[in-house]
């Protein structure tokens, strides 16, 4: 009988490896020529305009003529002005308020549609529509209910038939109705796309242990969608503190500055009053403020995500 020598498997040679090694060689110049381009806009449209603004907020710049460095004296200024203390107490108001309010007629409104089966696109367009509409001319359409319409309608509530956007203690409730409406329709897309990702068998689950439709959405529902909440909570409250068109649209920061927003006021006072620099500094502040406040919220919110 005659023994059997095994011969062992031959080794092949790593050409795929090597091949793939040289097409990510060859394929970095490319993918510079096409990052570069966009690169140099961002810089030349974004960045630099910034680093411009924030050295001019130690000058006294006034958007024309001469200037002169005065440190931090703007920023020393600032935390003295009363105007910018309403205009960050309104701004902060009038986001908490409305993201509070977007947040939850989105995911009420998108809950009903991921329940509906028929129509369903066609609902989500319909809904989305607002978010694509030019804010300042639906802002002017608004503002034409407020004082002519609304009055017209209900007389017997006297905050209404007296014209709401006059009144300086409820003129921000006009703001708050046109931005909850305009952001909603973002917000239903972002939460339906969430809900359409749970399984069905956990709510099936929970029907037969007995959970109410209540417990559902509380132990279900809401802990699965923690991400989109999140990213909507975010991005609210992030375009909320930069309000702008539709405090013009509606009442022009009015009466007086009850309604004016911190982006209005920096407006105002660089473009309008001379304070180029100062106002340069208060929208250093503000990005500050912007940053810190969004950190703090994705931290808070991102501990009460879940996953399955």
């Amino acid at each position: 009988m005659t023994a059997v020598t095994e011969t062992p498997p031959a080794t092949r040679a790593p050409e795929p490896r090597r091949n793939a090694a040289k097409t990510r060689r060859r394929a970095l110049p490319a993918y510079y020529w096409m990052v570069w381009p966009a690169v140099i806009l961002f810089a030349f449209f974004h960045t630099l305009p910034v680093l411009t603004g924030v050295f001019f907020s130690f000058t006294d710049y006034a958007g024309f003529g001469t200037w002169e460095f005065v440190g931090l004296a703007n920023y020393a200024n600032l935390f003295q002005d009363t105007r910018v203390y309403d205009s960050y107490g309104f701004t902060f108001g009038f986001a908490l308020v409305a993201t509070i309010l977007t947040n939850v007629f989105s995911l009420a409104i998108a809950m009903g549609l991921n329940a509906r089966i028929v129509g369903r696109n066609t609902f989500r367009g319909i809904f989305f529509t607002p978010y694509v509409l030019a804010i300042l001319v639906v802002g002017y359409v608004f503002q034409f209910l407020f004082t002519n319409s609304l009055p017209r309608l209900l007389p017997q509530i006297p905050v209404l038939r007296d014209n709401l956007l006059t009144n300086p203690d409820w003129a921000w409730t006009a703001i708050v109705v046109l931005a909850v409406w305009q952001a909603s329709a973002f917000a239903i897309v972002i939460f339906l796309a969430g809900l359409q990702t749970i399984p069905r068998e956990l709510y099936e689950a929970a029907s037969i242990d007995g959970a109410s439709t209540w417990r559902q959405f509380r132990s279900v529902t809401f802990p699965l969608i923690g991400a989109f909440v999140t990213i909507n909570m975010v991005l609210g409250l992030k375009n909320f503190l930069q309000v702008f068109d539709h405090a013009v649209a509606l009442t022009n920061g009015g009466p007086g500055t009850a309604t004016e927003s911190i982006t209005m006021l920096i407006y105002r006072g660089g473009f309008q009053a001379g304070e180029f620099a100062y106002q340069t500094a208060n929208a250093v502040v503000l990005v500050v403020v912007i940053t810190v406040v969004s950190l703090i919220q994705l931290r808070a919110l991102q501990r009460r995500e879940a996953d399955f």
